[in-house]
């Protein structure tokens, strides 16, 4: 079962109610920074591991204050790769669970609550949205991250790599995912959402000599239903 860190207790919470109703993930972001698309990107994380463990998930959204700083934040998430998100007011279910994910130090409403580390600079880099939704979850979402040029440049190196290792696994006979890396996939993103752990798997995977290529490319797959990082991007391209 998925469960968070709960930012009023430190301590380990269900991210979906015992009857499998819907959980309400209610991402609060005061400003069209990189820290609020570190919030909305942790939110989307949250929705994508619901959804993996067959529980509904509903978006919803508080903030930025204005109407052109909420469309710019909106078209920001949009190029990282973050489902949509409804106006908070008047939306979503009346039934289920609350999580509300916000920024570390920020008041937690009555409820759930997932804390965002901070993010450096403020300024996001949408240059290449995926490197930096690769960078961003390379560290652990309690982690404070600096995003710098040289982390910017290892995120794009290691997509593009990973995505011609994923183009040339395609062309081989499909594989099922072995049940062993499957569980410790899951294992990562039901422990408080563990990013890096699901990219150490994948570490792993890639390197693992008696592993068929087949089984490699339905492992990237499988995990980037949690990543959404486009990894099966290249699949057909000239090589």
């Amino acid at each position: 079962m998925l469960h968070i860190i709960d930012a009023r207790t430190a301590e380990p919470v269900p991210a979906a109610p015992v009857r499998r109703g819907p959980t309400r993930v209610h991402a609060h972001v005061p400003a069209r920074d990189t820290a609020g698309l570190r919030v909305l990107l942790v939110a989307d994380l949250l929705i994508r591991a619901l959804e993996l463990d067959g529980t509904p998930a509903w978006a919803v959204l508080s903030g930025p204050v204005g109407e052109e700083d909420g469309a710019r934040l909106r078209a920001d998430a949009a190029a990282l790769g973050i489902r949509p998100f409804e106006a908070a007011a008047g939306s979503g279910p009346g039934t289920g669970q609350v999580v509300h994910v916000l920024g570390e130090g920020h008041a937690a409403p009555d409820g759930t609550a997932l804390a965002v580390a901070p993010v450096d600079p403020a300024a996001p880099d949408l240059a290449d949205p995926d490197a930096l939704r690769l960078a961003l979850l390379s560290r652990h979402h309690h982690a404070r991250v600096e995003l710098g040029a040289t982390a910017l440049d290892e995120a794009r190196d290691t997509l593009a790599r990973r995505r011609r290792a994923v183009a040339r696994w395609a062309r081989q006979p499909s594989r099922p995912v072995p049940g062993e890396v499957r569980d410790r996939l899951r294992g990562a993103w039901e422990d408080d959402l563990d990013a890096p752990g699901v990219l150490r798997v994948l570490r792993r995977v890639e390197e693992d000599p008696d592993l068929p290529d087949g089984a490699r490319f339905e492992t990237c797959a499988y995990a980037d239903r949690f990543l959404g990082l486009h990894l099966a991007r290249d699949v057909g391209a000239p090589q």
